[in-house]
């Protein structure tokens, strides 16, 4: 009964948190990488601009870091898993992420520019220097990496007037996407996405952009380490008996992550939002395990746990529905939808993925693309291992 309470507790956040990055990539499927955050060339409506500021703060940047941190806590219970059957760790879990980064190279190259599936494959390679770690050396590694990063956001905190990225002219590049984008066929918009013009490149140049992307998996690791600790520590199994600690937990890091991104927001200070958004990110988390430990598992929270089971399906569907909206070799509508209309948009297609999600669970265990990840770590199309 525990482990079933655990596995609950956390496909349950798991779809929770797909809810999130959809709300969030919505703006990207609509505007593009770089128009989505160059909202005011699309002209929006006022009432736009108020659901724009809404899922800025409440929802991008913080609903990521919530599967991140899931995919720490997931790499520890299948390093455990592993254990237990007397099969090599990190082999299993190095076969998994290289899987991983094979569809995320594919997702990336053939649907969608937008994808995170290659950099979780990457990160899973790194953290195998993790997973047999004592939890108490993982949470310092976690809450140095994070002081590191605050320290350098403070600096975000002051006004600059020599940050390349705040003089890049961004119009020609949304322009040029949106015309491809809204009305291109689909090698067009494949030969767009994979070799068209970048305005961090022209701006900035290649190598500089190249210690960017390097620095981006350190950004993102405390929040994978701080899962693994959670795994460690088993997080979600004794939900009741820990509930004091999410409600600490809820009433520190929610207000926290909220002031600091909204200040971020209003005052245009990338720093605050930076390190306010994993912290929103824990305040959910916490806020997740107070109503489960509260809850006997509504409908509500099963809808949830189905959609979690097949997240990686879920995801790379959502793409799928999402492109063929937007795109011009679907129903064209990129640029002209509506912040507002993209919201209850992703709302409904979500619902659906609940529907069909909680069908399919009726008649097979796993997702297509969870099944094809499962036999390619396990080398085996058998469950025996599953």
């Amino acid at each position: 009964m525990k482990q079933l309470q655990r596995i609950h507790a956390i496909d349950g956040i798991r779809g929770f948190s797909l809810l999130g990055i959809l709300i969030a990539n919505i703006l990207i499927f609509q505007y593009g990488m770089w128009g989505k955050d160059e909202i005011h060339y699309f002209n929006i409506s006022q009432v736009d601009e108020w659901v724009y500021g809404f899922i800025k703060i409440m929802i991008e940047g913080s609903f990521l870091p919530i599967f991140t941190f899931l995919f720490g806590y997931s790499l520890i219970m299948m390093r455990n898993s592993l254990e237990h059957k007397k099969l090599r760790i990190k082999w299993h879990l190095f076969r998994r992420s290289l899987m991983l980064i094979i569809f995320g190279l594919l997702h990336a190259t053939y649907l969608w520019d937008g994808d995170i599936l290659l950099l979780y494959g990457g990160m899973g390679i790194a953290l195998l220097l993790f997973v047999n770690r004592k939890e108490k050396t993982i949470l310092i590694w976690s809450i140095t990496l994070f002081l590191l990063i605050t320290i350098m956001s403070l600096f975000d905190f002051t006004e600059s007037t020599d940050d390349p990225l705040e003089n890049i002219n961004y119009e020609p590049y949304i322009e040029t996407a949106t015309e491809i984008y809204s009305a291109g066929t689909y090698s067009e918009i494949k030969e767009y996405r994979n070799n068209g013009e970048d305005p961090l490149i022209d701006e900035i140049g290649d190598k500089k952009l190249a210690i960017v992307f390097f620095l981006l998996p350190f950004m993102m690791a405390p929040m994978f380490l701080l899962g693994m600790y959670a795994g460690k520590r088993q997080w979600f199994l004794e939900l009741k008996q820990e509930r004091k600690m999410y409600w600490k937990g809820m009433i520190i890091f929610l207000p926290a992550g909220l002031a600091l991104k909204i200040y971020g927001y209003f005052q245009h200070v990338g720093g605050a939002i930076t390190i306010g958004g994993p912290i929103l990110a824990l305040g959910y988390i916490f806020a997740f395990g107070v109503y489960y430990s509260k809850s006997n598992r509504s409908h509500l929270l099963q809808s949830f746990e189905n959609i979690g089971k097949l997240s990686l399906s879920n995801y790379i569907m959502q793409t799928v529905i999402c492109t063929t909206i937007f795109y011009g070799y679907g129903l064209g509508l990129f640029g002209n939808f509506g912040v507002l209309w993209g919201l209850l948009l992703s709302i409904i297609i979500f619902i659906g993925q609940i529907v069909i999600s909680s069908f399919y669970l009726k008649y097979f265990r796993y997702g297509p693309f969870e099944k094809v990840l499962r036999m390619w770590t396990y080398l085996s199309i058998s469950n025996k291992n599953n």
